[in-house]
């Protein structure tokens, strides 16, 4: 498992992301980075990536039940 906030690329130390920690498919911890970007799992042999979409309008859901 790379150090939090270690880029996937194997790059410097990038303090405004957080590391994958768990898988989203079986939750296990054998995670490992992949080139081009990305993660690896050892335990259910997926590969995935994760993308920052950005950040909602906090009074968007303002009144709606």
């Amino acid at each position: 498992m790379t150090e939090a906030g270690q880029t996937a690329t194997g790059g410097g130390i990038d303090q405004n992301r957080q590391a994958v920690m768990h898988c989203p498919y079986c939750a296990e911890e054998t995670l490992f980075p992949i080139e081009g970007g990305g993660w690896e799992c050892r335990s259910c042999r997926r590969a995935f990536s994760v993308k920052f979409l950005g950040l909602t309008d906090p009074g968007r859901h303002r009144g709606e039940q």
